[in-house]
């Protein structure tokens, strides 16, 4: 946690601790990384921290947001630039959540990695517009101040942002019961070299993508179809004596990929009428940093 600057007792002093995990959040669903998340947090901070007073600001929380948002664009737009030679599929970075994590995040449906995803599909507008607004209410005249554009405008983005949204979301989204049923069962599958037992939990057209960032050994296209998904799986498991371990990961029940003890991957997947149509690892160690640095404090 920081320290105050300044000696005297403050209202951000009194309140930091109760708008933190929504000023991380803001800025993790807007650039997907962690890492940048906990960069601006540290900036906001340091700018709360500087201002003379902050007594005429009436919704410290809102203030705190927009700072956050005013940052978090500035990054996305780097982030973006640097994405287009990026080495192989590019997944968001993982975020421990769950009762364990020290640093409690606020969690809800804006957060899941496929989510994640969909808002990667998003115009940096939109997709600021649609998480100040949808996941944190913030007003459109405040959000008008991050994006420079008439709150009319901003209404305009988040409602099409909204749209893009619902549009890619499955009719009926797996329950949390539902994914933690397929993934125990896919785990112990997984451990017998249960190519059938596999099978059964697999769509015919389910997909793998794997994001090694070229940092480390991975696919550089998505793999296609449940046989060659299910080979894939189960050869680098062999080769690499390769144990699944449950954990929570963006609100929802993954599996951390530990290779001789250490965490070397984070796998988190999409499930529909309870079968795997999406399976996900994130190998890339730059993304896997923040995650481990957690799990050893």
């Amino acid at each position: 946690m920081s320290t105050p600057l300044r000696n005297r007792p403050s209202r951000l002093d009194d309140e930091w601790s109760q708008h933190r995990s929504a000023v991380f959040g803001a800025a993790y669903r807007i650039t997907g990384s962690v890492a940048d998340a906990e960069d601006i947090v540290q900036d906001v901070w340091l700018r709360a921290a500087a201002q003379e007073s902050l007594d005429g600001i009436r919704d410290l929380r809102a203030w705190l947001l927009t700072v956050a948002a005013r940052r978090s664009y500035d990054v996305l737009g780097t982030a973006r630039a640097r994405r287009v030679d990026y080495v192989g599929p590019w997944l968001p970075e993982p975020l421990l959540t769950g009762p364990d994590v020290a640093d409690k995040v606020l969690v809800d449906d804006t957060v899941g990695t496929a989510m994640m995803l969909v808002l990667e599909e998003l115009t940096p507008p939109e997709r600021v517009a649609f998480v100040l607004h949808q996941a944190f209410q913030v007003p459109y005249d405040q959000i008008s101040e991050v994006l420079g554009k008439s709150p009319a405008a901003c209404r305009q983005l988040a409602s099409r942002a909204r749209r893009k949204v619902a549009a890619a979301q499955p009719a009926r989204p797996a329950s949390r019961a539902e994914r933690e049923r397929v993934l125990t069962a896919f785990r112990a599958a997984y451990e017998e070299g249960d190519g059938a037992a596999l099978m059964n939990l697999l769509d015919p057209d389910a997909t793998y993508t794997t994001d090694g960032g070229g940092k480390v050994f991975a696919a550089r296209k998505i793999i296609v179809g449940a046989a060659r998904v299910i080979n894939t799986l189960l050869r680098v498991g062999a080769r690499h004596r390769v144990r699944l371990v449950p954990a929570e990961v963006n609100g929802e029940p993954a599996l951390l990929v530990h290779t001789d003890g250490r965490v070397t991957g984070v796998d988190t997947i999409e499930i529909q009428k309870g079968r795997i149509t999406a399976y996900r690892r994130v190998l890339n160690p730059d993304k896997l940093a923040p995650l481990t640095n957690h799990l050893h404090h």
